[in-house]
């Protein structure tokens, strides 16, 4: 039996149909070079999505396997339990500090974006009972924002489709109005006014649960899973000073904007974001060994370390929290955004990337072209005057993503939205192939759409 069929047989793949995957099959890839995959056949691809939003340096980085390697072989695992832990995460805390945006004081390590959002919840809560404010716990997520796949990680998420079948979201959760301006401004209202409205609507949100219940809000700078959506004009300025007039603590969730997505180090340096708890993951090894990190404010650690002496112990840890051979990694990834100063790369490279997107906007099915740095959307529409969508069964995005791959290029279908997120280590030859697959893509699903218009 072929791989393709035991994987049928005995797999449960995430974000699939599950019946139509015994169907289908799988896409096995097996190997990878640069900005290309090669499945099992041989066949190349440009990994457009950098994965799931993370391999930020391509594949096969000799210094990260190089890093990888010399760990393994040094001390392959260790903890961070009862006053534990290796030499390698403590300069990886100190690292990681050093960069942070904000604020940032103290480091938890994790596995995983769910994990390290999971935490911040946990922690939201530990600062609270710590300041005697039992009731202070609400947190406010946003519709389409994506946080994660935990029980409470899934909760925070904005989208229904992770909800749907598992009694999420669970309580404790408000969700508010999701910023983006294409799909939800009023009829002549500028970015800014439409962040003033939000911002009310943020306030009216508080006011009636009582801003003694809230705890914290969170966001990505930029959304991403969501449909990639940057936020308008003014939009963090708005909202920051509400926050802080209540006691609110600001999450800002750098999994996917972290380490040079947006054209600096984090998206809180883009959208000028001052946050209490700061999430990363992803880029933070390049994908390439599953890590993550939450990082607190001196202000929340100080009631949350007197709230462990009275308990007797911080009783929050995982089996592979500050993992030796994720915070090596990590190391390495941080040190090479530094020598090539990853921000000041994509700041260089994002005119030809998104300009050449914009490029496209003329053709009759493309509604917006949305981005910032290396990560971008196209919204493909039905009307573009209107704004109309095409109806469930032209599954357009979905047929773009197919043809994309038959051109041999990896983008992903978000809603009515096509997603591009390249490798930040892409050569500006390598932009222009890319953008030339998806184009052939684009021309195909022009074809593909008329039968629905």
């Amino acid at each position: 039996m072929n791989l393709a069929e035991l994987d049928k047989q005995q797999s449960l793949h995430p974000y699939t149909n599950l019946r139509k995957h015994e169907e289908r099959g799988p896409i096995i890839m097996a190997r990878g070079r640069g900005i290309h995959v090669y499945d099992i056949d041989g066949r190349e691809y440009i990994e457009g999505m950098a994965g799931l939003w993370c391999a930020s340096l391509g594949f096969s980085n000799e210094r990260l396997i190089e890093a990888a390697t010399r760990q393994l072989n040094r001390l392959p695992y260790y903890h961070g339990f009862a006053h534990k832990t290796s030499d390698v995460a403590v300069e990886c805390a100190r690292d990681l500090l050093a960069l942070a945006p904000g604020k940032m004081a103290r480091v938890f390590f994790g596995t995983s974006g769910s994990d390290a959002n999971d935490t911040a919840i946990k922690l939201v809560r530990y600062y609270n009972n710590a300041l005697g404010r039992p009731n202070k716990k609400k947190i406010i997520a946003r519709t389409k924002g994506y946080h994660g796949v935990s029980i409470a990680a899934a909760s925070l998420t904005g989208l229904p489709h992770l909800h749907a079948g598992f009694d999420l979201p669970g309580p404790g959760v408000l969700h508010t109005d999701c910023p983006h301006h294409y799909r939800f401004a009023q009829v002549g209202e500028s970015e800014e006014s439409f962040a003033a409205r939000l911002a009310r609507n943020l306030e009216k949100l508080i006011d009636q649960e009582g801003p003694d219940t809230i705890a914290a809000f969170i966001a990505e700078p930029v959304m991403g899973a969501g449909g990639v959506i940057p936020p308008p004009a003014g939009y963090f300025d708005l909202i920051q000073p509400i926050l802080k007039q209540h006691d609110i603590l600001l999450i800002a969730d750098e999994v996917i904007c972290g380490f040079g997505r947006t054209g600096q180090m984090w998206g809180s340096l883009t959208y000028d974001i001052d946050p209490d708890i700061v999430t990363c993951a992803k880029a933070l090894t390049g994908g390439y060994v599953p890590f993550s990190a939450t990082m607190i404010s001196q202000k929340m650690y100080e009631p949350m370390a007197d709230q462990s002496a009275k308990i007797g112990t911080f009783g929050h840890g995982y089996t592979y929290s500050s993992h030796p051979l994720g915070a090596a990694v990590a190391i390495e990834a941080m040190k090479v955004y530094r020598e090539i100063d990853i921000g000041a790369r994509v700041r260089a490279l994002a005119p030809r990337f998104l300009d050449g997107l914009r490029a496209l906007a003329g053709s009759p099915i493309v509604g917006e072209v949305r981005g910032v740095g290396l990560i971008a959307a196209m919204e493909l529409v039905k009307n573009k005057q209107t704004k109309e969508s095409f109806p469930p069964a032209a599954a357009a995005a979905g047929y773009f993503a197919e043809r994309a791959h038959a051109h041999g290029l990896v983008v992903r279908p978000l809603g009515e939205a096509v997603a591009l997120c390249p490798p930040l280590s892409i050569e500006p030859h390598e932009i222009d192939e890319m953008l030339a697959r998806f184009t052939r893509a684009l021309r195909d699903t022009e074809v593909h759409v008329r039968r629905f218009a």
